[in-house]
């Protein structure tokens, strides 16, 4: 008898992987397209709902595997619309995921995690206070879009149209599952969203982007870039100690390069820190080399951390020097506050 500590989960094998375990067990291997069917365009979560496959199977198939799927620990709405949503993983891990919606735009965005915590210690960040406990599986990441879009038709019969990897974590060191959830995002035998509704925000991880540029990735990259010079960087964000801004920048351009994929930088705004006409300055040099999206971030507080939000006067400023050097800027506005899902909030509060 198999114990449920010995089963593996099923969404581990990749479908080669599963053709053979079905020819190990007598079965024929065009059950396995089926299978994958059923866990990745289906979204499953027990084998009984195979019901294309024979009673017989879905025994065996229950013997031997499980479906690690993610369940609802609590779900928050806030004034503005947007929707938290808690999820407890099968070893009883929290992670959160976020829908945020614009119906007038007809924009429906669920911004998924890809880490339970975080091991970049960020310092304007509450996931990084968390510490990193363990990477998600591609099942369990796919999961998230696939329950969020779910809750998008409940909500507004919808269905989402955009996905950022910018939740809980650090993609980039998730690099493998990530990418497997990107390809069964994406694919026609699985949910069959367009990769270039796809973006995947990273701190800064300059060998990994290069990689991401050599597996020819199809999605949007961003870079929470935060500070226009590496002592600001390092202050803020440990991981530029390894990864500085000259690093970066080439990283960036050679992933440009190859893919021509939309490349954007996120930047939060704290008052007196990096909101100056300098770091504006400084800024516009190291947009010059490739096209950029700017994304200005209005910081939104989290506790026990020190650094003040920049004033609406002192934001509009700063973007209009930025314009007039020829950068598209975005002045974002913070959605979720109220129920701590906006961005650098996410902490299983």
């Amino acid at each position: 008898m198999t114990t449920i500590a010995d089963k593996k989960d099923i969404r581990k094998l990749s479908l080669s992987d599963i053709k053979t375990d079905l020819k190990t067990m007598g079965e024929p291997q065009f059950r396995a397209q089926q299978i994958h069917q059923w866990l990745w365009q289906k979204g499953v979560t027990s084998f009984d709902q195979m019901t294309n496959l024979s009673h017989g199977l879905r025994e065996k198939l229950a013997e031997l595997y499980d479906i690690h799927t993610i369940y609802q620990d609590m779900i928050q709405h806030s004034w503005d619309g947007t929707i938290k949503v808690r999820y407890r993983l099968h070893d009883h891990h929290l992670i959160e995921a976020v829908l945020i919606p614009v119906p007038q735009e007809k924009r429906f965005t669920v911004c998924v995690s890809s880490q339970v915590g975080c091991s970049l210690s960020c310092k304007f960040c509450a996931t990084g206070q968390m510490k990193r406990i363990r990477n998600l599986t591609p099942g369990e990441i796919y999961d998230q879009v696939y329950r969020v879009n779910e809750i998008c038709n409940k909500e507004y019969n919808a269905n989402l149209t955009n996905i950022v990897y910018m939740g809980m974590g650090e993609p980039l060191l998730n690099y493998a599952n990530v990418m497997i959830s990107i390809d069964m995002i994406s694919a026609k035998e699985g949910l069959g969203m367009s990769a270039k509704r796809i973006t995947l925000s990273t701190a800064g991880i300059a060998k990994m982007i290069r990689r991401l540029a050599d597996d020819n990735s199809k999605v949007n990259l961003a870079l929470s870039l935060h500070a226009a010079d590496d002592v600001k960087r390092n202050e803020i964000m440990p991981i530029n100690e390894q990864n500085d801004l000259v690093s970066l920048i080439d990283a960036i351009k050679y992933y440009y390069q190859i893919t021509k994929n939309k490349v954007s930088f996120e930047y939060i705004t704290f008052k007196g820190f990096n909101d100056s006409k300098e770091d504006a300055r400084k800024l516009t040099k190291l947009c010059k080399h490739f096209p950029i999206l700017f994304n200005i971030i209005e910081y939104n507080p989290i506790d026990g951390v020190t650094y003040e939000k920049s004033d609406p006067l002192t934001i509009n400023q700063f973007a209009a020097q930025l314009r007039n050097s020829g950068i598209m800027v975005t002045v974002r506005k913070s959605r979720g506050k109220d129920i701590d899902a906006a961005c650098g909030q996410l902490a299983n509060k």
